[in-house]
């Protein structure tokens, strides 16, 4: 089978509603080679491009996880002459550019940062990188106007670099938009909604996620 994909114990869940959380920065993970700032931006990573699905809610592993899942599934069950496609994913203080290296005719895609809400290396594929991205031009009245994007990393400190890369870009667009409300005197406007769209992204590692699972658990 040319698709492996490897597990780390079965998990139940969570969610993550805040801004960057790091709670261990003794973890073996956090290692130099795995941090990312702005000025290392942007930044290109080699991997497999999983899929997408439909996402229920716009921040959380409780809504990447079910996809990652059904994402791995349809993977490891692929023909033997079909494997996933490779592809360049390049993190930038714009969003993520995503550009195909498999075959001849390459195609690229781009989710500017505005777009994105959510971003997590996966608790049990910790191979895995997901990130969930506001449909373009959706409607209001669609069921679920997000998807979840997975990809399939090298390993899993090149998952959880690619993790950091994201928040790096994260923190910047943040910056970016308080400064713009500043200089708009905060008298509303497009300024104003900009500030209003919210995101995510989970630098907690999947062993801290599950944790946390077992500690609410526990004291349900």
């Amino acid at each position: 089978m040319s698709t492996k994909i490897s597990s780390n114990a079965a998990a139940n869940p969570a969610s993550n509603t805040t801004t960057t959380t790091n709670s261990n920065n003794n973890n073996n993970n956090d290692s130099p080679d795995v941090q990312v700032t702005v000025k290392d931006l942007p930044i290109s990573f080699k991997v497999k491009y999983l899929g997408s699905q439909p996402a229920t809610g716009l921040w959380g592993i409780k809504h990447t996880r079910l996809p990652v899942d059904h994402l791995v599934s349809v993977a490891k069950n692929l023909p033997p002459n079909r494997i996933l496609p490779f592809c360049n994913l390049t993190v930038s203080l714009d969003g993520v550019k995503i550009e195909s290296i498999t075959s001849k005719l390459s195609s690229m895609s781009n989710f500017t940062i505005d777009t994105i809400s959510y971003g997590v290396q996966d608790l049990v594929y910790t191979r895995v990188f997901a990130m969930i991205v506001v449909k373009e031009n959706y409607n209001l009245k669609e069921k679920n106007p997000f998807d979840v994007h997975a990809f399939v990393c090298d390993s899993r400190a090149m998952a959880r670099k690619l993790t950091f890369a994201l928040a790096a870009s994260f923190q910047d667009y943040s910056k970016r938009v308080k400064e713009a409300e500043e200089h708009n005197g905060g008298a509303g406007g497009d300024s104003e909604k900009v500030t209003r769209k919210k995101f995510a992204i989970d630098l907690r590692t999947p062993e801290e996620m599950q944790l946390d699972i077992t500690e609410q658990e526990t004291e349900a």
